[in-house]
């Protein structure tokens, strides 16, 4: 079963693929369905697929989240969706070559990676799993940073009290689903288009934008795509 529209061109199913972007795009949409209604938290997750062959992911929430609730009343834990958000970005039909040629016939689309990962959720019962998930999730993201932040640079007395506000998390994986819309149901020429638009507002907009940034890692997932 697939929870989203799921057009046969845009599934990838590639699990390299789909744990790059994930690594990439840490920070995720997490929802449940307790019996008080949908929730939705938005979070950075850490991905583990090392050890025996299970995958998984791993998480925190401050102890004043509704979550917290649901995980303590769910029995056997708590089904969940973990939604990771890749690049994304407004496509110009003035950017297909075709639409000349088709006598204008032609309209704007949203081209866009992501990833839903469908699993349970279990709380961390010792400090010592919340404490390496901290560990884990600082460093992969003050890799690169100099110096790099690491927890051990606080006091052990006043992590010890931070953690105590928060509550970790493990998600067994059980499903993922992937979908790049790229332009795979357009012409090659079209895609070529299409990068190129993209590569143009990249290098027009801030180096720093998230927008440029976007563009750019856009343009290269849909050059990636397009048989060589």
């Amino acid at each position: 079963p697939y929870s989203m529209y799921q057009p046969p061109a845009f599934r990838e199913e590639r699990v390299e693929v789909l744990h790059a972007l994930m690594r990439a795009h840490p920070f995720a949409t997490l929802i449940i369905s307790p019996a008080t209604g949908i929730e939705a938290n938005h979070l950075p997750l850490l991905l583990d697929d090392g050890g025996a062959g299970q995958t998984g992911l791993s998480g925190h929430f401050s102890k004043g989240n509704p979550l917290l609730r649901a995980l303590q009343e769910s029995d056997g834990g708590l089904p969940a969706l973990a939604i990771f958000h890749g690049p994304e970005h407004y496509i110009s039909p003035g950017w297909y070559p075709s639409k000349a040629a088709d006598g204008g016939k032609a309209v704007p689309t949203w081209n866009y990676a992501v990833v839903h990962a469908h699993g349970v959720l279990r709380a961390m019962t010792d400090p010592a799993s919340l404490r390496a998930h901290l560990d884990a999730l600082s460093a992969g993201q003050e890799a690169g940073r100099s110096p790099p932040w690491s927890p051990a640079d606080a006091p052990e007395d006043y992590l010890a009290s931070m953690m105590k506000g928060i509550v970790g998390f493990n998600m067994e994986i059980d499903r993922l689903e992937g979908k790049l819309k790229l332009g795979q149901n357009r012409s090659a020429e079209d895609r070529a288009g299409v990068i190129r638009g993209l590569a143009s507002e990249a290098s027009e907009a801030s180096e720093a934008s998230k927008e440029s940034a976007g563009a750019a890692e856009l343009a290269a997932m849909t050059a990636a795509m397009i048989p060589k």
